[in-house]
């Protein structure tokens, strides 16, 4: 199983929310892209890194951040407040491994399945969801859709990956949603679904890997040093086994 530690910017600082809520955020480094080349020096093949400013007011913000991060050499999987395509040719080309894009593909699921193949093969689609149905807009909105239904749709489509973050356990630390994320990779595979939200332990990260999920990203455990980037990869590859 890969795992990908996060950077989430708000304000050009690494921070982490609880449940998507700004006003419980929790600022853990000034210098984003130091942690960057932190996570990376530490074995991290690849980096989440969102930009909350920009997934609430709908555009993109921390450019300068973001940046900075891309200038340390980081192979960077980005998301937050990426509403059209072109926004996502343009980041690709300067430099962006991978786009997570989420009301995007929520807001017209027929015409994002039908872009150009080449470029879904290069997009993330973040499933944000509460109750079985999918949250967009910095999760302030309830699209009405289907979390299992839009995740299928995409992977169908040819989508790099899905992104499956259980809205009520991000931040928390209360564990992750074994058993939906895992429900959900049998269903998609062999597509790359990425589990998010809640993961505070190896154990957590080994019962994901005993699952079968592909993936997972992990952020306020690693700031908090419950345990490290060394750790989380040797537990996953170990439990994968």
């Amino acid at each position: 199983m890969r795992v990908y530690p996060a950077i989430d910017l708000l304000g050009g600082k690494a921070v982490r929310l609880r449940e998507g809520r700004r006003d419980q955020a929790t600022v853990y480094s000034d210098d984003p892209a130091e942690v960057a080349r932190g996570f990376v020096a530490a074995g991290a093949g690849r980096v989440h890194v969102v930009d909350l400013d920009g997934a609430f007011a709908g555009r993109r913000e921390n450019r300068a951040a973001v940046e900075r991060i891309l200038a340390t050499g980081a192979s960077v999987q980005l998301g937050g407040g990426i509403r059209d395509l072109a926004t996502c040719r343009q980041l690709l080309g300067d430099g962006v491994e991978r786009v997570v894009v989420g009301t995007l593909a929520a807001r017209d699921p027929a015409g994002f399945c039908a872009a150009d193949p080449s470029l879904l093969a290069r997009l993330v689609v973040a499933v944000d969801a509460r109750d079985g149905r999918v949250f967009v807009e910095g999760w302030d909105v309830d699209s009405g859709l289907d979390a299992f239904a839009l995740a299928g749709d995409v992977a169908r489509a040819g989508v790099a990956a899905v992104l499956f973050t259980d809205i009520a356990r991000d931040g928390t630390g209360h564990g992750a949603n074994v058993g939906s994320t895992a429900r959900l990779a049998q269903a998609l595979a062999p597509a790359e679904v990425i589990a998010s939200g809640g993961i505070a332990s190896l154990d957590d990260l080994r019962a994901l890997a005993r699952a079968g999920v592909p993936a997972a990203v992990v952020g306020r455990a690693l700031y908090e040093k419950t345990f490290t980037v060394a750790e989380a990869l040797a537990a996953a590859a170990e439990a994968a086994c």
